[in-house]
C-alpha cells in the first residue's frame, strides 16, 4: 500500500538560500530551523512528500515545488543533537508565483499554517490548499 504524500510549506529568504540556489545544487539540505514546531515538523516529513518553496522577506511568495528526499537527519549547523534537518531536490518551478497578498484574501486559504502560524519556516499544507495553490499558479 502506497502511503499518500504529506504536503509542506518550508520558507527561505532567497538572500540566503533561494529556489535558484536549490536549482544549482540539485538536491540541498533544509538546516539551521531553531523554532520547536518547526523542528517537528521536519522531523514529521518521510521521502516522496512534497514542499512549497517560499521565499520570505524579499518577493514573499510561493515560487516552487521541491521533493523530500532525506529525513530526520542530524542537522550538520547543531553540535547539540537538537535539532534536525531533511534533503530535498528541486522538481519545478510554478508556472506563475503565488504571492502572500493572493493568499491572505482568498477563502479558501484562510485557515492556512502560512497565515495562522505565520512564524513557523516550516508548516504543513493540507491536500485542499495544495491543490487550490496549484491552480492558482495556472492563472
Amino acid at each position: 500500500m502506497t502511503k499518500i504524500k504529506s504536503f509542506w510549506l518550508m520558507k527561505s529568504e532567497p538572500d540566503v538560500y533561494s529556489w535558484d540556489d536549490l536549482v544549482a545544487e540539485g538536491e540541498g539540505t533544509w538546516d539551521g530551523v531553531r523554532n520547536y514546531t518547526a523542528r517537528n515538523n521536519l522531523r514529521a516529513m518521510e521521502p516522496g512528500d512534497l514542499a512549497f518553496f517560499y521565499h520570505s522577506n524579499i518577493g514573499i511568495e510561493i515560487i516552487g515545488i521541491a521533493e523530500i528526499t532525506a529525513s530526520n537527519i542530524p542537522d550538520p549547523t547543531d553540535q547539540t543533537g537538537r535539532w534536525s534537518a531533511v534533503r530535498l531536490k528541486p522538481l519545478r518551478k510554478l508556472k506563475r508565483a503565488v504571492t502572500l497578498k493572493e493568499i491572505k484574501v482568498d477563502p479558501e486559504l484562510a485557515s492556512m499554517e502560512l497565515l495562522t502560524k505565520f512564524r513557523l519556516s516550516v508548516s504543513r499544507v493540507n491536500p485542499d490548499e495544495w491543490d487550490h495553490i496549484l491552480k492558482l499558479a495556472e492563472r
